[in-house]
């Protein structure tokens, strides 16, 4: 059992799962997770923080810097951008699972 400090340092730096077809994709074919992750975090902090929420073994961690995209923001303001954001694909040990979203 961790103790809550480190829990919640942990818990900042996974925002959230990324849930599209191709991260379900990558979970049924490669055992590979997809996850929203704090800018700036390095792929040991985000390597620990999955094998000690989750309690699996990682091999390995690829992060991707997501661009903001132009958006339409209306009348007023003609055009806007959204956020950019860190990408992590984590892939586990054969025979490790996390339980992302229930599937049907």
């Amino acid at each position: 059992m961790l103790p809550p400090q480190q829990t919640e340092h942990y818990r900042s730096i996974l925002i959230r799962p990324v849930v599209t077809e191709k991260s379900m994709r990558l979970i049924d074919q490669a055992n590979q997770y997809t996850f929203e992750v704090k800018r700036g975090t390095s792929k040991v902090e985000i390597r620990r923080a999955v094998e000690a929420l989750y309690g699996v073994r990682v091999l390995s961690v690829r992060t991707i810097s997501v661009a903001g995209k132009k958006r339409r923001m209306g009348y007023r303001y003609p055009e806007g951008r959204t956020a950019s954001w860190k990408k992590a694909i984590v892939t586990l040990a054969p025979g490790d699972r996390i339980d992302v979203v229930e599937r049907g």
